[in-house]
């Protein structure tokens, strides 16, 4: 069963908004590629305010996504794209419906 998840909040720099939407969109094959990650959503809260929500069936899905390629990219682009640091919460998931 899933039981892991992050939830990541993310708030756009003014004029960065386009960006960070191209850049979570542009993501998605880099999860699909994830072994470990069962669902993978990028969100859109408002006009400035972003997120991503993931989950993983273990801690060590959890943890191979932190450390992986957009976790990497992330925190490389953060500075340029972000009006303060991603805020990232591990969650447990206590149910959940997924396809398959």
């Amino acid at each position: 069963m899933t039981k892991f998840a992050l939830f990541v909040r993310l708030e756009a720099k003014p004029g960065q908004e386009a960006a960070v939407a191209d850049f979570l969109g542009s993501a998605l094959p880099l999860a699909n590629a994830e072994s470990g990650t069962t669902a993978w959503f990028a969100l859109k809260f408002g006009p400035s305010t972003f997120g991503v929500f993931d989950a993983f069936a273990d801690e060590a899905g959890r943890e191979a996504h932190l450390h992986g390629p957009i976790a990497a990219a992330l925190m490389a682009n953060a500075a340029a794209l972000l009006s303060t640091p991603p805020n990232i919460e591990k969650i447990e998931l206590l149910a959940a419906k997924l396809p398959g």
